[in-house]
């Protein structure tokens, strides 16, 4: 089974909690809309300082100056990021798949959102073939591992959808 396979497998509850929770924010409501993004911008620095020791996660474009873009339009401020550190490289992948699989839900969201509001963030979707790129490094990292990398895997993807989840508050 390849990495990707697995997470979406091993992750799937986590990622439904995460989705269900930030889903009920009405995107068209701009307090609602800024909350969530405060609740991201809790989350997203963390996971992408977490991520940043990978060599291929400093492939990837950073979206937390595009979350303070739309926080500072809305007349917010970065709030502080939550605490996360998930230890080895085997976590750090499990990070950069949540990570990154969320830019694929942020398209979709993107579009719930008003021309009247900031989204930046939201819209800030994958260059061609980059989450083909994505998968294939990652299935590739797993590749020659064993089973304790690969919980370490899972263990790192399900702790940023807890973060996530967290910094709904």
């Amino acid at each position: 089974m390849s990495a990707i396979a697995l997470l979406r497998q091993a992750t799937g509850a986590a990622h439904d909690a995460v989705d269900t929770a930030f889903g009920a924010h009405d995107l068209s409501d701009a307090a609602a809309y800024r909350a969530l993004l405060i609740a991201h911008a809790r989350a997203l620095p963390a996971a992408e300082a977490a991520m940043a020791p990978l060599p291929f996660a400093r492939t990837l474009p950073l979206r937390a100056p595009l979350l303070a873009t739309d926080l500072a339009a809305l007349g917010e401020a970065m709030p502080p990021p939550l605490p996360f550190d998930v230890g080895d490289d085997a976590a750090r992948w499990g990070v950069l798949y949540v990570v990154e699989g969320s830019r694929l839900g942020g398209a979709m969201l993107a579009r719930q959102v008003p021309a009247s509001l900031p989204s930046a963030y939201l819209g800030a979707v994958h260059g061609p073939g980059q989450w083909r790129a994505i998968r294939s490094a990652l299935d590739d990292a797993a590749a020659e591992e064993n089973d304790a990398w690969r919980d370490r895997l899972l263990a790192g993807a399900v702790a940023t959808f807890d973060l996530y989840r967290a910094a709904l508050g």
